[in-house]
């Protein structure tokens, strides 16, 4: 074909050259519009190859590349690339798109890097598999399964400006032969070898003339990686049990069952430098221990006389054995890298390279380790030891990286998994008999009692213990039903009082934790002034504060019908405190602290409910800071349902974020669905960001009404009636009227929030985290309707409008409101879905479309979803009545008839069942039978429908690859119908039995593989979280829980007890590997008690995750790593998928884990996996999760015991997970209701850094510092590590408050604490609780001098006393000299005093906190350290003033620079805690 473009092309593409040139118009001032097409259909093996010719610095990105089935001629170009769509595959960057959807993540080179001069092609292989060409290398291939008939595309996006075609032909005559020669030795390989290799990328070798095992010359040039006739192999000499094969590119141990030894070989010639040598393990036997062994000799295998192992050799051999390296036989590098020669698998590569600098590197699957050893001879040959378990490798000559690494991230498919239900929930339905009177449950916490035929709570010694008053109420709440409970008794001795609020724990089951906001699921608290969900606060400032009421007062609590929750004060209503409650929950009063004794109001004392309609989050409550009177007047602030291309809204209308967030970068702009009135805030908050792109946030207002506006790419493109914020530049109708603003929206992370406000006087307002940034600019028309504006732009992805958002006084003042005082519910992945109107005759629906009944007959009973179904998206109901009357039972499929197109009167429109719906085409599942259009297709597909009763769910979906898949009770059934149409809906007929059916699923989002809604946090739980309980009446029931127990299938040192709930490695530290008998349902938190036991004899331990086929015939391997297939694994700190690490620095090292700790795995709607440590939410740690999946434990090293947790297995302590945690502390040590986590003196089960190597070495270097151990508490358990797997592991939050008034502070991450012993004559508790918490950065020289007083002295601020490192000295480290008093300034010798933060961000500073070199003992390497106090601080004995330091950038994000350092000159106005360490 012709090397030319396409006349037809993007905007501002200019042709020249004869079509062979396109450049982009404006490169400067645009960067997209730049695509061009080639001018033909690309032939099979053609490359299409340009050359970049310009390129600027303006922009992020790069060319791009691919091709596509859309034919230029008629084609509407879009603004990029990855909006193509209709069959195109893109490579952008070093990812691969298919219709702007990435397919694959890490792919050959970056073009984002190719510099001027570079070439780029593009090439459809007669496989139909796409390859990407970069100066005529071929990256292997990007994607199979192409069609024909495809043009090249290429975008001029970003950074290149202009491209020339240079050619459009297949390669070059050698690699036709190489591709030749590839194919044959393909055959002679499966003639010599057991399994075949199979190879995508053309292998760089030239053609062999010689015939096998001839001495002939071999043609070729002497390149890396090309056959020549001096081509690695292996020496014919070599061990006594080896036999050589296939030209001596293979080695074999004979009597591999036999014989583990004497199977050494080495290569015929020495390594040459930067040379490669790498073999594959062809075959391994599960007999011995050990395994294959790799290194380099400077012995000549000609004179060599062979040993039984090469480790048995005492001089000039350096080998890699397990995951350490041996010089000369003994170990120099015990862990050298994470993975273990050991655990490799058949078909895995090991290689290794002596650099020309003389250093060796060992290689597994492509994946370089790293330095084995710095300096090895100049002559080394490369040598292999089958040894053990390796008993055939074969020498591999094409090193193509990115193949391997595709090989091994390929998901093999999943055979189809058995046929497994969950277990029945028990009936929470109350007996008939019981009256519906509302009484406490009899079972109750361990020092609580039941009174007054429970009708009162009491805690009988409340003088004696605070806690464990937990009571439920016996039955469930029913919608407006009001729970009152009047406070009869107080004591003084505690702080805190009563709390109240809703579970859907059923208490006949429930094991009472110690105080119920320590429950992490299904749990609604009103604490305080504040409400908390799972445990984790939603609202700081809500109502009435509880720990203030009397002795006589009232408090109550009510779920409405809506779902909104509210709490009563006396009788006054306090406003939504949250939204989404599911029905059936029981109501929860917990005589925490003061509170002793409280009685349930009768039904003619409880007040009458307020008439509001509260939906969602943005209603306020009377007493939050940001609302006036008639708080409820925003409750109707929402995003409008007209948006941008790219937009999608989500939650209520409550959340906006952008589709394709890393192929796509503007056209998100979202608008507020009616006008701001005056003084009004609209606040969001950014929920997600991607650091893909430059640029960020933008906001504003518009005097355009949304049905009015064109939405264009970017909200600064319009030029009329417009105000808007970008970065730092306010703009007015696209053009900048003032640079500079108080605020840079660039620089806003995730949790910021952004609010904006007209005043009455036409002045607009920003809003950053509450605070008023000033006026941005003047003259809006006051009269005129404007509304908010939002544009998803760049790195932002994802907002939620807040609670602040609202009315606000005239007088503009701040709110108080902190990151967490509104509620921001995770929106589920899309909305409920719904059941058409259009139905059988029989048919009634109920609960908004929701659910379904059938009230007359057995037939017409015919439903369909409300829309047609996405590609993989699951549309599942479970069946709530049956009549055993009928035979027969539910069918279920999809159709491609469209229900709007029925015609009003059902019965003239439908069948009466669905097997014989035959006007479009139809599939479905009737019992086990698949038929299409009433046909029969196949039998026996899996589990009858016939045999489902109530509670079991039954779903369909069409998937990617154009069949049907039936879902049973979770379970995928596997393939029901192939060739299924793209436009079809579900269908389902209550047929026979089935009578009533609800929906259960819920709709995804457009893109759910590039746009994930937000995951399950600390800060928000979705109530996928919760426990389902069964509900009557037309709501929707939600799901039990499945019970899960481990698989009797498991590692061969593994022994299940406690009918298979508990797992106990017996021997040895591997072989340790245990699954679940049950999938893990969407949503659901699987938690094992972990560690139940540590042997401190093994190095490492427990790694967990999930694997996405079923284990009943798994054959598992001696760890964890060594699965491959569909398998995700969280080990230390690193995420692996398929044994690739594909993620670092996740959670806390769980190597650290002491016992005790609680792990567990969830999977969330958008199939993402997240870790809980102690209940906390570690965040996402992998994507795309198949289902079903199965979780996935190896006991391994230290961690020899586990046990699964479940409602019925108590934890240690017989208290929740919080509860051991924290101990009894938690609120004991609240001071004025504010509550905090203990991380000031933990309980002694907490420590987890017993293991923990940087705590060691901050110890070591305080040993060196020979400070008098009497300065130091002698309880160890109050020294805490702040480093970043500790703290993680204990679930800090960043940042407390402490004192009388209370004061925010920093936990100081990145130190390590050591108590000090306080001094007899302090009140050490009360200062604890009254006093605010400070730091004071020091010098080393420092230290002993404030030591010695007991507090911080005046002149002992590092940062009038430090002189730069000059000397070491006699331990071991070195330290600044401190200069003499009188080289201070003579203000400071005047006016003592000592500079204090409420964060080491800026008292860690080195100006204040000078580093010391030292070298540790134990390693021998030179460190750096930093020496701090932390210290309690008496009010009002200092003052709050700027830094001064001179910094621009804000050093804490909670602190403001202007109040960021502490000024005190009164020497007893501080008293010291801890002495703080950081080493770097």
């Amino acid at each position: 074909m012709a090397a030319e473009l396409h006349p037809c092309s993007g905007k501002l593409i200019g042709l020249s050259n004869s079509n062979r040139t396109a450049q982009r118009n404006q490169p400067v001032q645009e960067f997209n519009h730049g695509l061009v097409l080639s001018r033909e259909q690309l032939k099979d093996r053609d490359v299409f190859t340009v050359r970049i010719d310009k390129k600027v610095n303006s922009w992020s990105g790069s060319i791009e590349i691919g091709v596509t089935s859309l034919d230029p001629a008629g084609l509407d170009f879009p603004s990029s690339a990855t909006g193509l769509k209709g069959g195109s595959w893109i490579v952008s960057g070093c990812s691969v798109l298919r219709d702007g959807r990435s397919v694959l993540e890490e792919y050959g080179r970056d073009l984002d890097q190719l510099s001027e001069g570079d070439r780029v092609g593009i090439q459809r292989s007669t496989h139909g598999e796409l390859h990407l060409w970069v100066n005529g290398q071929d990256c292997g291939a990007a994607a199979s399964g192409l069609p024909t008939g495809l043009w090249a595309v290429v975008d001029l996006y970003g950074k290149c400006t202009q491209v020339t075609v240079v050619s459009c032909e297949p390669p070059s005559l050698a690699e036709r032969d190489t591709e030749r020669e590839t194919v044959e030795e393909r055959e002679q390989e499966d003639e010599d070898e057991e399994e075949e290799v199979v190879v995508f990328a053309p292998l760089t070798k030239c053609n062999v003339n010689s015939p096998a095992g001839g001495g002939g010359a071999r043609l070729g040039a002497v390149t890396g990686g090309m056959l020549t006739n001096d081509a690695l192999l292996f020496h014919e000499k070599c061990g006594t049990l080896i036999k050589l094969s296939n030209n001596n590119k293979t080695a074999e141990r004979r009597r591999p069952l036999d014989e583990f030894n004497n199977g050494v070989v080495m290569t015929n010639r020495p390594l040459r430098h930067n040379e490669m040598f790498e073999i594959r393990i062809d075959k391994l036997v599960d007999k011995w221990s050990g395994s294959i062994e790799i290194g380099v000799t400077t012995h000549n295998p000609n004179n060599l006389d062979y040993p039984a192992t090469m480790t048995n050799l005492r001089s000039g051999t350096i080998m890699m054995s397990g995951c350490g390296i041996l010089t000369n036989g003994k170990g120099t590098r015990r862990e050298y890298c994470e993975f273990s020669l050991d655990e490799l698998q058949e078909g895995d590569h090991i290689g290794l390279m002596h650099k020309a600098s003389g250093a060796l590197h060992f290689y597994i699957n492509g994946i370089d380790q790293g330095v084995a050893a710095a300096q090895t001879p100049a002559i080394v040959y490369a040598v292999v030891d089958l040894y053990g378990m390796a008993v055939k490798v074969t020498i591999v000559h094409n090193h193509n990286h990115s193949d391997r690494l595709r090989r091994n991230n390929a998901i093999m498919r999943a055979l189809s998994p058995d046929v497994g239900r969950p277990r029945p929930a028990r009936s929470l339905t109350p007996d008939p008999d019981t009256p519906d009177r509302l009484l406490f449950h009899s079972n109750c916490g361990q020092k609580a009692a039941i009174i007054s035929e429970g009708r009162t709570a009491l805690r009988p010694h409340a003088t004696d213990d605070f806690n464990h008053g937990v009571v439920l109420s016996g039955r469930p709440l029913h919608s407006n039903e009001v729970f009152q409970v009047r406070i009869d008794k107080m004591v003084d001795k505690w702080a805190g009082s009563i709390e109240i609020g809703v579970t859907t724990h059923n208490p006949a089951y429930l094991q009472l934790p110690s105080t119920m906001t320590n429950l992490r699921s299904g749990t609604w608290m009103m604490t305080g002034n504040g409400v908390m969900h799972n445990g984790t606060t939603i609202l700081d400032e809500y109502g009435h504060n509880l720990d203030r009421l009397k002795a006589g007062d009232t408090v109550g609590v009510v779920r409405k019908e809506d779902g909104s929750l509210h709490f009563f004060v006396n009788g006054v209503a306090q406003g939504p405190a949250a939204w989404n409650v599911p029905p059936s929950v029981y109501a929860v009063v917990d005589l925490y602290g003061q509170a002793a004794q409280a009685t349930i109001m009768d039904d003619v004392d409880l007040p009458t409910l307020p008439e509001d309609s509260s939906d969602g989050p943005t209603v306020m409550s009377p007493s939050s800071p940001c609302s006036v009177a008639g708080g409820n007047s925003a409750n109707d602030l929402r995003f409008h349902q007209l948006h941008g291309t790219n937009a999608v809204i989500t939650n209520g209308g409550r959340t906006a974020l952008r589709q394709n967030c890393r192929s796509e970068f503007n056209d998100a702009i979202v608008i507020s669905n009616r006008c701001l009135r005056d003084g009004e805030l609209f606040e969001i908050v950014i929920q997600k960001m991607v650091d893909r792109w430059s640029g960020s946030i933008e906001a504003g207002v518009t005097a355009i009404r949304p049905e009015e506006l064109e939405f264009p790419n970017t909200m600064t493109d319009i030029d009329y009636d417009t105000w808007m914020l970008s970065g730092t530049a306010i703009m007015q109708d696209g053009n900048t009227m003032r640079n500079n603003y108080g605020c840079d929206l660039d620089t806003l992370t995730t949790g910021s929030r952004i609010g904006m406000m007209r005043s009455a006087t036409g002045d607009l307002h920003y809003y950053i985290n509450g605070v008023d940034q000033g006026v941005a600019c003047t003259g809006l028309p006051p009269g005129k309707e404007v509304y908010a504006v939002i544009d998803l732009y760049g790195q932002c992805v994802q907002v939620s409008i807040t609670s602040s958002s609202g009315p606000q006084d005239n007088s503009l003042c701040t709110s108080n409101i902190t990151e967490s005082s509104f509620p921001i519910h995770s929106p589920v992945a899309g909305v409920a879905h719904r059941l058409h109107s259009k139905h059988g005759k029989n048919v009634v629906l109920l609960g908004e479309g929701c659910q379904a009944v059938r009230v007359g007959g057995y037939a017409h009973g015919i439903v369909f979803s409300a829309k047609e179904l996405k590609t993989d998206e699951l549309f599942e109901v479970k069946i709530d009545e049956v009549d055993d009357q009928w035979s027969g039972s539910l069918h279920m499929g999809l159709t491609t008839l469209a229900p709007p197109e029925l015609p009003s009167c059902p019965m003239s429109g439908l069948s009466p069942s669905l097997t014989q719906l035959r006007s479009k085409v139809t599939w479905l599942l009737a019992g086990s039978e698949v038929r299409r259009n009433g046909l029969l297709q196949r039998q026996n597909y899996g589990a009858s429908l016939d045999r489902l009763t109530v509670g079991n769910r039954v779903g369909v979906k069409r998937c990617s690859d154009d069949t049907m898949h039936v879902l049973i009770d979770g379970e995928d059934m596997g393939p029901a119908a192939t060739a299924v149409a793209k436009n079809v809906y579900a269908v389902l007929d209550l047929y026979g039995r089935v009578t009533a059916v609800s929906i259960v699923s819920s709709s995804v989002l457009e893109d759910a593989g590039s746009v994930k809604a937000p995951s399950l946090s600390s800060d928000s739980c979705s109530e996928g979280e919760e426990d389902r309980t069964p509900v009557e009446g037309g709501e929707p029931a939600l799901v039990p829980n499945t019970v899960m127990a481990f698989l009797e299938n498991h590692g061969k040192n593994i022994q299940l007890s406690h009918e298979n709930l508990t797992a106990a490695r017996v021997s040895s530290y591997n072989q340790g590997l245990l699954v679940t008998a049950q999938p893990l349902p969407r949503q659901q938190l699987f938690q094992v008690l972990c560690i139940d036991r540590l042997n401190a004899s093994w190095t490492s331990s427990l790694s967990l995750g999930v694997i996405g086929h079923s284990p009943d015939r798994l054959n598992f391997p001696s760890t964890a790593c060594c699965l491959k297939r569909s398998v995700w694994l969280l080990q230390r700190d690193s995420v692996f998928h398929n044994s690739l690490k594909i993620c670092e620095n996740y959670g806390p090292n769980l190597d650290t884990c002491p016992e005790g700790t609680v792990l567990g795995l969830l999977v969330d709607g958008n199939s993402c996996l997240h870790l809980y440590v102690n209940g906390m939410d570690q965040g996402v740690a992998a994507q795309d999760i198949p289902t079903p999946c199965y979780p996935l434990i190896d006991l391994y090293g230290q961690c020899e015991q586990v046990t699964i947790v479940t409602n019925n297995v108590a934890t240690v302590g017989g208290e929740s997970v919080k509860a051991r945690f924290q101990g009894d502390m938690e609120k004991a040590d609240m001071v004025d209701g504010i509550k905090e986590s203990v991380c000031w003196m933990p309980h002694p089960e907490v420590n987890p850094n017993k293991t923990c190597e940087y705590q060691a070495l901050c110890s070591r270097f305080k040993d060196l510092l020979t400070l008098p151990d009497g300065y130091f508490n002698e309880d160890a358990k109050y020294n805490l590590c702040y480093c970043e797997s500790c703290h993680k592991l204990r679930g800090d939050e960043s940042y407390h408050k402490r004192g009388e008034p209370p004061r925010d502070y920093a936990l100081p991450f990145g130190w390590c604490r050591f108590a000090l012993r306080s001094e007899p004559h302090c009140d050490v508790s009360n200062s604890f609780k009254q006093w605010h918490i400070a730091y004071h950065g020091t010098s080393v020289g420092a230290l002993r001098r404030t030591l010695d007083h007991a507090q911080l002295l005046s002149g002992t601020s590092s940062i009038f006393s430090v002189s730069p490192v000059k000397t070491e000295g006699p331990n071991g480290y070195s330290e600044p000299e401190e200069n003499s008093s009188n080289s201070l300034p003579d203000r400071d010798r005047e006016v003592p005093r000592v500079q204090l933060s409420p964060t080491m961000r800026y008292s860690g500073l080195e100006m204040f906190a000078p580093k010391v070199q030292f070298r540790d003992p134990r390693s021998h390497c030179c460190h750096q350290a930093q020496v701090g106090f932390q210290v309690c601080v008496r009010p009002g004995s200092y003052k709050v003033g700027p830094q001064t330091l001179g910094a621009i950038e804000p050093l804490d994000p909670r602190f403001s620079n202007t109040e960021i350092e502490w000024i005190t000159k009164d020497q007893g106005g501080t008293l010291l805690y801890g002495l703080l360490i950081r080493v770097e």
